[in-house]
């Protein structure tokens, strides 16, 4: 039995894992990690992680960014995989969840569903292939309750085209104050907040008459939710520490 404890559980990803676990063999929400602890499921709720007595596999995180490092102190402590999910972290964050990486096993993805992880390897090879011929521009929607701007797959987006460009290219959020041409080592990201937007991204290749365009639409939460719990079923079976994404989860599929 897989036992997963779930930090945001009262937020409307908690709410989506908590259906997708009940519905699979073999695996249980032991524990969940809010703010809120207005109970919903047959599991306790506690505002602090250390309050929680019991122990679990791994971890699923979809809180906030604020919480990030109470979590990984957690489990630096009980030696508990981390899967976060959680997006919108600083820089400095980022570096402290890199260095947790070498005490435990730490899966960080921008974005959960395989979908978007399989069209950043398309963006890739479109990227290696178009090079310099081709402006670069990511437009990325989502829900009006969303905080960050541009959101954390619009990045991971963008820095799998970057990977492949054969320039150093400048993400550019905002052209409202700049008068002058677009230059050419440019990755534009526009994003859009309104509605019930669950999530698209496309990402456009313009070229001289021509212009290709790569897309996502997410059609409901589940594809996350989903994602995240294969993560766990990955992670609870890897006992070294380091870095670990949705690359590692595609990869364990295909073997």
């Amino acid at each position: 039995m897989l036992n997963i404890a779930l930090s945001g559980c009262n937020g409307r990803m908690g709410h989506v894992i908590t259906d997708i676990v009940a519905g699979r063999d073999n695996m249980q929400i032991v524990a969940g990690f809010d703010i809120n602890t207005a109970k919903y499921a047959d599991f306790p709720i506690f505002s602090d992680p250390f309050e929680f007595q019991g122990s679990c596999d791994v971890i699923i995180d979809f809180s906030n960014a604020s919480s990030t490092e109470h979590l990984l102190s957690y489990c630096e402590q009980h030696h508990t995989p981390l899967i976060i999910c959680t997006t919108g972290h600083s820089p400095e964050q980022l570096q402290k969840i890199r260095a947790a990486s070498a005490a435990f096993p730490v899966f960080r993805s921008g974005n959960m569903s395989i979908g978007i992880n399989l069209m950043s390897e398309l963006l890739r090879k479109s990227a290696a292939v178009l090079g310099d011929q081709y402006d670069v521009e990511i437009i990325e929607k989502h829900h009006n309750q969303k905080l960050d701007a541009p959101s954390g797959t619009a990045l991971m987006l963008a820095d799998a085209v970057a990977s492949a460009l054969p320039y150093p290219a400048e993400y550019v959020y905002d052209r409202h104050e700049r008068r002058e041409k677009r230059p050419a080592h440019e990755i534009g990201i526009s994003a859009i907040r309104g509605g019930t937007i669950v999530g698209e991204h496309s990402v456009l290749f313009c070229g001289r008459d021509e212009i290709i365009e790569i897309k996502h639409t997410a059609l409901s939460r589940e594809v996350f939710a989903t994602g995240a719990v294969d993560a766990a079923v990955f992670m609870a079976g890897c006992k070294q520490p380091g870095m670990y994404d949705m690359n590692d989860v595609i990869a364990s599929h295909a073997q």
